[in-house]
């Protein structure tokens, strides 16, 4: 399976549709994407994970790696993710209470 990225710009925040599968394969896809918008002075990102099928350690990895690099440019790197296999990984990674974690991207946008 592979990995597609989609981005769109909703007022000042970029949105990153991620669908497919995040693995030791395709996450040095996103972690390129994530690398480029805040190359280009994007520093507020919400990561869309709603058509993800699967996520490992590579992919947990690029996300932490893509919250540092927003946070190095006092920005922030949210998630929406609403699937509960998903949502365990976070869980008990820990990572649950790392990032911002909404159920929907117009949430993320609202702040909520």
């Amino acid at each position: 399976m592979d990995l597609t990225l989609a981005t769109r710009d909703v007022d000042g925040t970029t949105i990153v549709a991620v669908g497919g599968e995040i693995d030791v394969y395709t996450a040095p896809k996103l972690r390129d994407k994530i690398t480029e918008l805040v190359a280009a002075g994007v520093y507020d990102l919400v990561i869309d994970m709603e058509a993800v099928e699967f996520l490992d350690s590579t992919g947990l990895g690029v996300l932490v790696g893509g919250l540092k690099k927003v946070r190095a440019h006092d920005g922030s790197l949210q998630l929406v993710c609403t699937q509960d296999r998903l949502l365990k990984i976070f869980r008990i990674t820990g990572l649950a209470k790392v990032f911002v974690i909404h159920d929907s991207a117009d949430a993320a946008l609202a702040g909520s």
